[in-house]
């Protein structure tokens, strides 16, 4: 957990004097968090680090898995602990000043998983807006659970979906609860009005779309608003595309890819998920080893997503039928050495994730401050902070501006 303190609430200067020592950090090591172990059979790093590639690559996978959160607690060989402690000082931050939320309307978290109720639940204690807000616009509102919540007498309530069975089941609920609340068909990335008198909320509205509730909200004139961003890699460019000024000096290149760092975190995965998604990994690096011997080139081959049936195959249709989607012949093979070997290269790769994991942090910090930086430019005044503990979500922060 990182450390937290009296200036870790980011404000004003501190947001720019942030960015940049992050931006610094990111672009000095990037050799160490973009190459990804699954692609890479040998990591161009290794070379200039072979006692620390050694001691991870010699771990176990549940060596991996029992410092999968925490990788900042590793007692492995040099840089890494300077970079960890490096890391945890970067992503320092505290929680938002948080007051508690008015009583509950009878029954409203029916048909609201638990976890999701308690992430609403901080995100609204977290909104301790001067100015009391007139009317919520809950952005990629789902069924308008976080709006209703938020939803106090006198005030109206506007929930953007763009899923017409989540339309109709969140009128369904507000109707029931018999709520001032108005839910809209409307497809975000089209063209939508936003009011100035609105206050716009969305908790984990994916890359593109909260990106363009910030553009819209500031164009509008909102006077305040509250978002807590969520997998930054849904994008539709190829590239990230800075918001701010600082961003848009940078020298880092975002890819997809790239952005995809900060989800890599499974703190909230069930066991039977995380046995499904090693089984898939490391039958995965089966045929990746396989797929070089085949073709004569030892490269990563890309192949497609398959559905979870494929798991139920014998590993050696497995190869074989995903060998032919390639137009690859296998022939005869040792499938169990094969498969065995998958296992050992996904032990492999999960501990040599572990130094791209101290940067996952860093990574998602810089891109939500440069969304704080880019509402700064654009006349308000941002705090960014932690709304719940990383246990509830690892996606915890939160943005919070209102103008100036």
């Amino acid at each position: 957990m990182p450390a937290k303190g009296a200036d870790a609430l980011l404000t004003g200067e501190r947001l720019l004097a942030r960015f940049q020592a992050l931006d610094a950090f990111l672009t000095e090591h990037q050799g160490l968090w973009r190459p990804r172990p699954f692609t890479h059979r040998q990591l161009p790093w290794e070379t200039r680090h072979p006692e620390l590639a050694h001691w991870l690559r010699q771990r176990s996978l549940a060596d991996a898995e029992s410092s999968h959160n925490q990788p900042h607690t590793l007692p492995a060989p040099a840089p890494f602990p300077e970079l960890a402690m490096q890391s945890l000082n970067l992503s320092a931050v505290d929680n938002l000043p948080s007051s508690a939320l008015a009583a509950a309307h009878h029954r409203l978290n029916v048909d609201v998983p638990g976890r999701k109720w308690q992430q609403i639940e901080a995100f609204g204690a977290a909104l301790p807006f001067s100015k009391t807000p007139r009317h919520w616009l809950d952005w990629c509102a789902g069924k308008g659970h976080l709006g209703r919540r938020l939803l106090q007498p006198g005030q109206q309530l506007t929930c953007l979906e763009y899923d017409p069975a989540l339309i109709a089941s969140g009128r369904a609920l507000s109707e029931h609860h018999q709520l001032p609340a108005t839910h809209r068909l409307q497809d975000v990335m089209a063209d939508v009005q936003i009011s100035a008198e609105q206050t716009p909320v969305a908790l984990h509205a994916c890359g593109d779309l909260h990106v363009r509730l910030l553009q819209l909200a500031s164009a509008a004139g909102c006077q305040q608003l509250a978002v807590a961003p969520c997998c930054y890699n849904r994008i539709r460019a190829e590239q990230y595309q800075p918001l701010s000024m600082a961003a848009q000096a940078s020298s880092l290149r975002l890819s997809v890819e790239d952005l995809g760092l900060p989800l890599s975190e499974t703190v909230t995965a069930g066991l039977r998920v995380r046995q499904q998604r090693d089984t898939s990994m490391a039958r995965r690096l089966g045929f990746d080893g396989l797929q070089r011997q085949l073709r004569g080139h030892d490269e990563y081959l890309p192949t497609p997503s398959l559905p979870a049936s494929w798991l139920a195959k014998p590993f050696a249709d497995y190869c074989r039928e995903l060998a032919a989607l390639k137009e690859l012949s296998t022939g005869e093979q040792d499938w169990p050495a094969l498969e065995a070997q998958g296992w050992r290269r996904l032990a492999e790769v999960r501990n040599l994730e572990l130094l791209r994991g101290l940067f996952r942090r860093p990574l998602e910090m810089w891109l939500v401050l440069d969304r704080a930086l880019f509402l700064e430019e654009n006349g308000y005044t941002v705090q960014v902070g932690s709304f719940c503990e990383a246990s509830l979500t690892p996606r915890n922060l939160m943005l919070l501006a209102e103008r100036n």
